[in-house]
């Protein structure tokens, strides 16, 4: 089965003889559709998903924003259709109002039910009645205990079990109604050998509804368990492995022929995004949309490369959209998360994963962080990138001496379309002596390499980006990609630690360039001596230019 990822809206062509034919987009809004958007292959998961529902769980699908929940549950829809009677509604069709009182709730709960059931013969015509009369208001006891009992008569009547699927819970999570709806949920699963229940309840939203707490008015405390206490784990990655990426670019290239390698073009897609199904659709968009067609890639063939990648991702890492709005906003409003994005971009700081910290469940909630070997990290590059230039442009930072001076010298290290690292290199390390040559071995620690991207940001701003290595960032050495022009330069950031450290550094910076296939690379030193020498030179190791500068 051929099913949902993360596609693009559509263009229509009218044949002469009448029938309609589609051209496929990559879509980035809403829900993707099969016959309209370029997808992943989720059969696998819908398969996992449907294994949980075969055994009876009830459970939730927290994800953060633009992962792709929708368009699952819509596929899921559509995949248990033949053996189970599926009531899929969506709490954003619920007014906020709906949530206040139980007889509202009541009414716009049922109202949703029939919609969902609207078409399916499977419904006994005396539920449909009873619904009818709890939508229209008409019932003596329009309550959520009334409203279970004509649910749970239609499930002993039903020839199929019924999944009951509500998605957007996010928008009724902070009402006592709603918190009374998920009691009665779990009241009759708790007593589905004696009544009849739906084999499986699916709640969807960013937020774990399992670690809601019940208010109970009665002696204003909170009750620690969560009335959806029995959900099971939903463990099922949702995230686009390079395979999944592949099957959808295999897809395109079918329909387009640019010729491009779709394994190299998946990798790198991933490598960017981690996955992330927004993120990855967002990208392919921008290079079948706005980098082919330009005037630096004149077609989709040009476009479906390395430099094309590159040339969308920096449209993408300079535009607005809801996911980045999420992300800067969640960064402002929660001070703590600020304060650990932080320490882990600009001091290398290592973060354990600790389950009971609120903050990292908060950041991983929220789609901004992943464990990986047991400590935090950023989620991908391009969130990486993007709060990096968050925190590097701020009002307070761009009024600071490096940021005024780069903003000045900027325009000079750009030849041809290329950027002089070098030149970068030899500026920042005379401005970096003059403003703060005479400050201690800490302030370097903590401040050196950030002030060097603060030196960098603006140099680059519109052109180029850079996203910092991964499985090189810690308090003594960070390797800084900067991609230019379609061009990809490394730069080493390391503290100085004496001349057989710095032999080291070279010789990884050599595996780099072997990487990355280029024969010149940047080193940049932080070096505490008093009697250090300060400047730039250049070496050649392996027919491999080095250019050394240290500060």
């Amino acid at each position: 089965m051929r099913s949902a990822g993360n596609g693009g809206w559509c263009i229509r062509v009218k044949r002469d003889e009448g029938n309609e034919i589609v051209r496929k987009k990559f879509n980035v809004s809403a829900d993707c559709k099969p016959q309209l958007h370029y997808m992943v292959d989720l059969s696998e998961r819908l398969e996992k998903i449907k294994t949980m529902i075969d055994a009876g769980e009830y459970f939730t699908v927290n994800r953060a924003r633009q992962y792709g929940k929708t368009t699952t549950l819509k596929a899921l829809e559509r995949f248990l259709e033949n053996e189970y009677l599926v009531v899929a509604i969506d709490f954003q069709m619920v007014s906020y109002s709906d949530f206040e009182k139980e007889e509202l709730f009541v009414e716009a709960f049922s109202r949703e039910v029939l919609d969902a059931a609207e078409g399916k013969e499977e419904i006994p015509q005396e539920i449909r009645d009873g619904l009818a009369l709890l939508a229209d208001g008409k019932s003596e006891r329009r309550t959520l205990s009334g409203l279970f009992r004509c649910l749970s008569k239609w499930c002993g009547q039903s020839v199929k079990k019924l999944v009951l699927i509500i998605d957007e819970v996010d928008s009724a999570s902070n009402s006592q109604v709603f918190l009374d709806l998920l009691a009665q949920l779990r009241g009759y699963y708790i007593n589905r050998d004696r009544k009849p229940t739906f084999q499986s309840v699916i709640l969807a939203g960013v937020y774990d509804v399992k670690n809601l707490k019940r208010k109970m008015a009665a002696d204003g405390e909170e009750k620690m368990n969560s009335p959806w206490n029995i959900a099971a784990d939903f463990l099922i990655d949702m995230s686009f492995s390079v395979k999944d990426i592949e099957g959808m670019l295999f897809d395109y290239e079918n329909d387009n022929r640019t010729g491009m390698s779709i394994r190299k073009m998946a990798q790198r897609l991933y490598d960017y995004t981690d996955g992330y199904p927004f993120l990855v659709s967002r990208l392919c968009k921008l290079i079948d949309e706005h980098v082919a067609g330009d005037a630096v890639f004149s077609d989709k063939s040009s476009a479906w490369t390395k430099e094309g990648m590159l040339e969308a991702v920096n449209i993408l890492l300079h535009e607005k959209n809801t996911l980045f709005d999420s992300l800067i906003g969640k960064i402002d409003a929660y001070m703590e998360l600020r304060e650990m994005i932080h320490a882990l971009l600009f001091r290398g700081q290592s973060i354990l994963y600790n389950p009971d910290d609120g903050i990292t469940e908060l950041a991983m909630m929220f789609g901004f962080v992943k464990i990986e070997d047991g400590n935090v990290r950023v989620a991908n590059r391009i969130f990486e990138t993007r709060l990096y230039n968050y925190f590097l442009t701020t009002a307070r930072v761009q009024g600071s001496d490096m940021y005024k001076a780069a903003t000045l010298d900027k325009n000079q290290f750009v030849e041809n379309g290329r950027l002089n690292m070098r030149l970068v290199l030899e500026k920042f390390v005379r401005h970096f002596d003059d403003l703060y040559g005479d400050q201690n071995q800490e302030f370097y620690e903590e401040d050196g390499r950030r002030y060097f991207l603060l030196y960098l940001r603006p140099i680059i701003n519109g052109r180029g980006n850079y996203y910092i290595e991964a499985q090189t960032r810690n308090r003594e050495r960070t390797d800084v990609i900067v991609d230019y022009g379609g061009e990809q330069i490394v730069v080493e950031l390391k503290l100085w630690h004496g001349n057989a450290y710095n032999l080291r550094g070279e010789a990884q910076l050599l595996d780099y360039l072997e990487y990355y296939h280029l024969d010149k690379g940047y080193m940049l030193s932080f070096n505490f001596n008093k009697h250090k020498e300060i400047g730039i030179k250049e070496i050649t190791i392996n027919s491999k230019t080095l250019i050394e500068a240290v500060v």
